[in-house]
């Protein structure tokens, strides 16, 4: 079957992802209260990031500003629409809502941003598709609750849920609820389990029951949200969100193909659960195992069962592999290898444009439900030329190999997938590293590292690429 003339579904969802604390700054404005992206510093490639209690004005924290959406976001809409997006991924910030987490009223004056932001999305007939919860955690119930540890966060984030759906269910069709929720599987590395979960690990603590616990309660109110959203409204789309890498064996060894599946399933129980509405057996067998102190009650899992997702969201950069360890039980942070038959990107992240088909087919299979590529895309050093030019080919060239192997899974493969948003299609602040350098977008943004710079956009090649694209429905990639 030849691609080239062949286009994807007439309603095919072609756009750009970003979240609310990389790029819309504003961070104490319009009532916005501290976030944990909010006390989050630069790092660097290899330096990670570091997080304070509370502000230090001795600490550059990049997230503050970001880019300045927050009172430039007609001029980007309006270059997204240019583009010819159909949708355009965002987040909403907890904090903007409600500034602490646990009040019992909304803030009027974010409620207000984000219905500008979305009235201005859909005057170019720009279809908002909206996460709940992107890293963006109010800081006031990490230090008063400890974050998801604590079974009361279910009843303050379903607060945030409901009035989001209520005030946005005419503008808004798709939800996602946490972003890519499964990331702290990494449990040892703090950043990993602050962002997803806004915790601080205690001395002594056990972080993999600690995770676990609050993967818990986090997948108990995405249930509850999704139960609750199609009870405001059952024409809303509600999905959740993973961070999608496939583990390879990295040989046919037999324990290396039986280590690698015990991998896929340590890291992707979480959409087992959104999708099927229970646990895992291996995974129930695992808590026992480890006399992991776990609080699931029977309302728990009647929750699960009558809130599973309506489609699966992902993001996609790049695969693992592994090798047999000898011990069947898979950890992210030592049990890696480097894969001889790809190459990796200049912050070390391997490149495998097969391996967004393998995934597609992999969710297809499990799930038999609708499926968004939600990110995707590639973190490379941009040059602006003299002549405000950016020639980033390398980025033209990854995003079309990872969309050619979309068109196989979606026209051979027969892979029901919605749309395509492509990560940080305006340059942002990088949520692993803090830096601007590390650019992803289709609009170049004059900043820097240190914040220095004039904000001014520029379109760079991929821009009028990604515009072809959209505008030929993807009927040139071959």
């Amino acid at each position: 079957m030849t691609l080239r003339g062949k286009e994807f579904p007439e309603d095919f969802l072609w756009g750009g992802a970003v979240a609310a604390h990389q790029l819309e700054g504003g961070y104490d404005e319009g009532g916005k209260g501290l976030s944990a992206a909010d006390v989050t510093t630069l790092g660097g490639n290899g330096v990670p990031r570091k997080i304070t209690d509370g502000i230090d004005p001795n600490e550059y924290y990049p997230n503050h500003r970001a880019i300045d959406f927050y009172h430039r976001y007609p001029e980007d809409v309006k270059l997204f629409a240019e583009m010819g997006f159909k949708c355009f991924r965002t987040s909403i910030a907890w904090t903007r809502i409600f500034p602490n987490g646990d009040e019992t009223e909304p803030n009027e004056a974010g409620l207000e941003f984000y219905d500008k932001l979305f009235d201005e999305c859909l005057k170019y007939n720009i279809e908002p598709i909206v996460t709940l919860s992107h890293f963006e955690m109010p800081l006031h119930l990490i230090k008063e609750y400890g974050g998801w540890r604590d079974r009361r966060v279910i009843g303050f984030f379903m607060n945030f849920a409901q009035v989001c759906f209520e005030r946005y269910q005419d503008k808004v069709k798709y939800w996602m609820t946490f972003n890519e929720i499964n990331n702290q599987t990494n449990f040892e590395t703090d950043g990993s389990i602050f962002n997803n979960s806004g915790i601080v690990p205690k001395p002594g603590e056990n972080r993999e029951n600690l995770m676990y616990q609050a993967a818990h309660y986090e997948l108990v109110a995405s249930a509850q949200a999704v139960k609750l959203g199609h009870e405001i409204n059952p024409k809303l789309m509600i999905g959740s969100m993973i961070a999608m890498t496939p583990i390879y064996p990295l040989t046919s060894k037999p324990e290396d193909v039986l280590f690698a599946q015990r991998a896929m399933q340590t890291r992707f129980w979480f959409s087992d659960v959104h999708a099927n509405g229970f646990y895992p057996k291996w995974l129930l067998n695992h808590f026992k195992k480890h006399n992991f102190d776990m609080d699931i009650t029977a309302q728990d899992l009647k929750d699960l069962r009558e809130g599973t997702v309506d489609y699966i969201g992902f993001s996609y950069y790049m695969s693992f592999a592994v090798k047999d360890t000898g011990k069947l039980e898979y950890n992210e942070e030592h049990d890696l290898v480097e894969n001889p038959y790809v190459k990796a990107s200049d912050w070390g992240w391997q490149v495998d444009p097969v391996g967004l088909r393998y995934s597609l087919n992999w969710f297809n299979d499990r799930y038999h439900l609708p499926l968004f590529i939600v990110e995707n895309g590639l973190g490379a050093v941009d040059k602006l030329t003299d002549d405000k030019k950016v020639h980033d080919d390398y980025r033209i060239e990854y995003l079309t190999n990872h969309i050619r192997e979309m068109k196989k899974a979606v026209l051979e493969d027969g892979v029901d997938l919605i749309g395509y948003t492509p990560w940080g299609c305006i340059d942002l602040i990088a949520a692993s590293t803090g830096q601007m350098s590390k650019r992803y977008g289709f609009i170049y943004v004059d900043e820097n590292d240190d914040g220095s710079g004039s904000l001014d956009r520029y379109r760079k090649d991929s821009f009028y690429w990604f515009q072809n694209v959209i505008k030929t429905n993807g009927s040139e990639i071959e």
